[in-house]
């Protein structure tokens, strides 16, 4: 009976050895694909780098005609699309998570409401980018005419706003599912000493899920700022610097998804790599400045 425990227990802890070596071989191998991704991205933006050096950076003109690149529209046309879209969903991903977290986390509306949020999520952004041509442009393009700009109609307002309606289910759903799991006697406990539930939301269930929303808000950031279809088919795709939110203007995406096939030189092909070079760090330093932020939140 003794020997059986022994080979039952070694057993157990075999496999258990096995199943950590599995989970740690899956782990080393995702860190070498995301350091062979990088590897690559550079190995391929050399030429460029050589031939136009760091003010590639600052540079406000793109002309492959007279071999003339310079990244800086496009990452201000990055910026500009991902926060305004980001500013804008964020009252309404915190409005659905608070109603579906804590107002109303069962019956027929709330499912209906938490299938159609994941329903936003599984649309192609190609489908995106018809709606809005034929639904936000005519919007956008009266709003633009009776507050005296050129009405284009496209422009970075245009993607802005498709891009905050895609955005929207990342952190909603991961704000419903964090306002759940707050701890009932948290919240039993502040209705007992007499606070309203608004006052329970405020003082109780933000500050205990403030680091997992920013977590969400992240998450809505990065999937915003690699938009490509939906955003190249709105933005205007032009190479100027844009003047304002209205103006036409351009993402790095949708650069290299409009002209990696007419790449027609290496200079040429390796900036628009240096693009998404460019595009991998921005979100690579925008990822850990935001990690730096929950962990102030979570150590508060």
């Amino acid at each position: 009976m003794k020997n059986k425990r022994l080979d039952l227990s070694y057993s157990q802890l075999k496999w258990e050895t096995i199943f950590r070596r599995i989970l740690m071989t899956m782990s080393v191998i995702l860190v070498v694909l995301i350091l062979g991704i990088l590897i690559t991205l550079i190995m391929q933006s050399v030429p460029s780098m050589k031939a136009l050096g760091i003010s590639y950076l600052w540079g406000k003109v793109w002309d492959p005609v007279q071999n003339i690149y310079g990244a800086f529209p496009f990452l201000i046309g990055t910026l500009l699309t991902s926060f305004i879209a980001l500013i804008i969903s964020l009252p309404f991903s915190y409005a659905i998570a608070i109603y579906l977290g804590e107002y109303n986390p069962k019956g027929w509306l709330s499912d209906l409401l938490k299938n159609t949020i994941e329903l936003i999520a599984a649309v192609p952004s190609i489908i995106y980018g018809f709606w809005g041509l034929f639904v936000l442009v005519p919007l956008v393009r009266m709003l633009e005419a009776k507050i005296h700009v050129a009405p284009y109609g496209i422009g970075i307002f245009t993607a802005s706003l498709i891009l905050a309606i895609m955005i929207i289910p990342y952190a909603a759903s991961l704000g419903i599912t964090l306002i759940r799991m707050v701890p009932s006697p948290l919240k039993e406990g502040a209705y007992a000493l007499g606070a309203t539930r608004f006052e329970v939301i405020r003082s109780v269930i933000i500050p205990y899920t403030r680091s997992g929303l920013f977590a969400g808000v992240l998450l809505s950031l990065g999937r915003a700022l690699g938009e490509t279809m939906a955003v190249t088919m709105l933005i205007g795709n032009t190479s100027a610097l844009p003047t304002s939110i209205f103006a036409p203007g351009n993402t790095m995406a949708s650069v290299i998804a409009n002209e990696f096939t007419e790449a027609d030189h290496t200079v040429y092909l390796s900036a628009l790599i240096e693009l998404g070079l460019v595009l991998f760090v921005v979100t690579v330093i925008i990822s850990v400045i935001g990690k730096r932020i929950i962990s102030r939140f979570t150590n508060n």
